[in-house]
C-alpha cells in the first residue's frame, strides 16, 4: 500500500522527559504515537543513534525502548538491517479484528458474572475522558482512553495471560483506522459509540452487553461487515 495515502498529521511535539520517569517508557509513548499518528509511515527506518540524539538518552534506553514496541508489533528489528515502522495493512486489520471479536465477546461475560454492574462506573470515566479528547480535536489522547475502556472492561474477565494479546490487536486496529481517511468518523461519534456497552453493563445485562460489544468490534472499519459476512457463511 502506497504510503502516500495515508494521513500524515501536524508536526509531532518536542517530547519532555519527566523526572524521575522511566526514560525508555518516555521514548516509547512517543514513538508510539508518532507510528499510530502516521508521523512515523509505515516502512520508515529508525535509526538508533538519531534517536540518541534527539532524545539524549543512552543507546541501550532507545534499544529499550524499539524492543517494547517491537512486542507490540509497530516495529520490526531485524539483524544486520535495522528497524524500521511495521506496515499497516488490511489483512493484518482484518484478522485482529476478528481476534479481538473472539477475545472481548467471551470475556465481557466472565466480566459481568465476575464484577456485574459494578464495572459501570471505570468504564464511564474512561468514556468521559474519550469525549473530552474528542471535543479537544484530540485523537491520539482519544485512541489511548479507548484502549484504556476496553482493556479496563477486559482485566474484569481476570485472564492476565491474554491481556498482552488484546492490547497488540487493539493498537494495530486504530492505527489501521487513524492511517485510513476512509474509515474515520467524526470524533465525538467514535466516543460515544462506546455508550451502549455501558449502559448494557449498568442495566446488568450480559447478552446485552456482549451484543453490543460485538457490534462495537464489527463496525470500528468498513471491512467490519464483510467479516461477520463471511464468517455467518462458514467462510
Amino acid at each position: 500500500m502506497a504510503v502516500e495515502n495515508f494521513h500524515v498529521p501536524p508536526a509531532r511535539p518536542v517530547l519532555q522527559l519527566a523526572t524521575g520517569a522511566r526514560r525508555s517508557q518516555a521514548i516509547h509513548s512517543a514513538l508510539q504515537r508518532e507510528i499510530v499518528m502516521g508521523e512515523l509511515a509505515p516502512r520508515a527506518v529508525l535509526r538508533e543513534l538519531e534517536l540518541v540524539e534527539r532524545f539524549g538518552v543512552s543507546q541501550g534506553t532507545v534499544r529499550e525502548a524499539l524492543l517494547s514496541l517491537q512486542e507490540e508489533g509497530l516495529v520490526l528489528r531485524q539483524p544486520h538491517r535495522g528497524t524500521s515502522v511495521a506496515d499497516c495493512r488490511a489483512d493484518d486489520a482484518e484478522e485482529l479484528i476478528r481476534i479481538r471479536h473472539d477475545i472481548e465477546c467471551r470475556g465481557v461475560r466472565r466480566a459481568m458474572a465476575r464484577a456485574g454492574r459494578k464495572m459501570a462506573e471505570p468504564l464511564a470515566r474512561e468514556l468521559d475522558a474519550m469525549r473530552i479528547a474528542a471535543a479537544a480535536g484530540d485523537e491520539y489522547a482519544l485512541s489511548v482512553h479507548d484502549r484504556s475502556f476496553h482493556m479496563r472492561l477486559y482485566a474484569f474477565a481476570d485472564l492476565p495471560p491474554v491481556e498482552p494479546v488484546l492490547s497488540r490487536a487493539l493498537v494495530h486496529v486504530h492505527r489501521f483506522k487513524i492511517l485510513h481517511p476512509a474509515q474515520g468518523r467524526d470524533l465525538m461519534e467514535t466516543a460515544n459509540r462506546h455508550q451502549g456497552i455501558v449502559d448494557a453493563i449498568a442495566d446488568g445485562n450480559a447478552d446485552l452487553a456482549a451484543s453490543a460489544l460485538a457490534h462495537h468490534v464489527m463496525t470500528i472499519v468498513d471491512l467490519g461487515p464483510r467479516i461477520v459476512g463471511e464468517e455467518a457463511q462458514g467462510k
